[in-house]
């Protein structure tokens, strides 16, 4: 299952999700999405989990909870939207 993290610090790192969600079970993947040209973080990021009841016990344990000093929110990811391509000029 793949969870959506938002509200990160733009302190935490891909090792600091691992981390925070390897205490509800196996973390397969845990990335921070960065910005393409500054490496700065956007806030978010995501976590998959290849159990289904360790993904929702860890989405219950982890929403409203502080890391870095923020309070996250986590979700389920929703699959990303097909979006029109920018018409480049």
């Amino acid at each position: 299952m793949n969870i959506y993290v938002g509200n990160l610090a733009y302190s935490v790192t891909d090792e600091d999700l691992r981390e925070a969600f390897s205490a509800s079970g196996q973390v397969t993947r845990a990335s921070v999405v960065k910005d393409k040209f500054s490496g700065q973080s956007k806030g978010f990021g995501f976590v998959e989990m290849p159990d289904g009841v360790e993904a929702n016990n860890a989405i219950k344990a982890m929403n409203d909870k502080p890391l870095k000093g923020r309070n996250l929110r986590v979700n389920e990811a929703r699959p990303r939207e097909e979006r029109p391509r920018r018409a480049s000029f």
